[in-house]
């Protein structure tokens, strides 16, 4: 277990990253619980790669969400309903993880569905160079549905009950605290636990980042 500053972190996660040897585009997962700073994280890091010279390809699991007339069958505030019918694996996997994988020809599109409008998307369809990296955040990543597709996995771990503070702050301007409450309490968190109760993220992850002291974090690199 190492601890150190951001910056130390960040050069150890674009060290990782730059040791993964495979012959298609190398396709990093960060994982973790709602505002947990897997976003933040994720576009930290891009920026490093970026500046290593890295052509970096940015995509978030909120891009590939079904539309909301589908994703509530359970209810808005349904544990069961967040983990199991939100999200499109498998548009995920046939326009973005599957085609910058093994046997691939790197022709990807990057989103799905457009939260603000909540619409489905069809953006043009992008070449990836061989050397290229993506960086996708999202929770869930390492259920059954995706496990297989990433080449290194990056779990963002932090209290589960401190994350609730931290959603009152980013979303106050967008929801009221009742609702924000009843969503991380009832929705977000019990499906949190569900999925680290079945999936066990962490003992699939090859880096665990402990994020509940953002600016001095503490990593852990796991063995195979």
């Amino acid at each position: 277990m190492d601890d150190g500053t951001r910056g130390e972190m960040l050069d150890r996660l674009a060290e990782a990253v730059g040791s993964v040897a495979v012959t298609h585009p190398a396709r990093v997962a960060i994982d973790g619980p709602p505002a947990a700073g897997k976003t933040t994280l994720a576009d930290e890091l891009a920026v490093v790669l970026r500046a290593q010279g890295r052509d970096v390809i940015r995509a978030t699991i909120d891009d590939f969400l079904f539309p909301r007339a589908q994703r509530y069958p359970r209810g808005e505030y349904s544990a069961e309903g967040c983990y199991f019918d939100t999200h499109d694996y498998a548009a995920l996997n046939r326009v973005l993880l599957d085609p910058l994988g093994p046997g691939g020809d790197r022709r990807f599109q990057h989103a799905v569905y457009d939260r603000t409008t909540d619409a489905t998307l069809s953006p043009p369809v992008t070449t990836a160079t061989a050397d290229a990296v993506l960086i996708f955040d999202g929770v869930f990543l390492m259920r059954p549905e995706l496990i297989d597709r990433w080449d290194l996995r990056i779990f963002v771990s932090t209290a589960l009950e401190k994350t609730v503070g931290r959603a009152l702050v980013r979303e106050r301007r967008v929801s009221s605290r009742a609702d924000i409450e009843r969503r991380w309490r009832e929705r977000y968190i019990p499906s949190q636990q569900l999925y680290l109760a079945t999936v066990r993220p962490a003992e699939h992850a090859d880096i665990i980042v402990h994020n509940d002291e953002p600016q001095q974090p503490i990593w852990t690199t796991r063995t195979r």
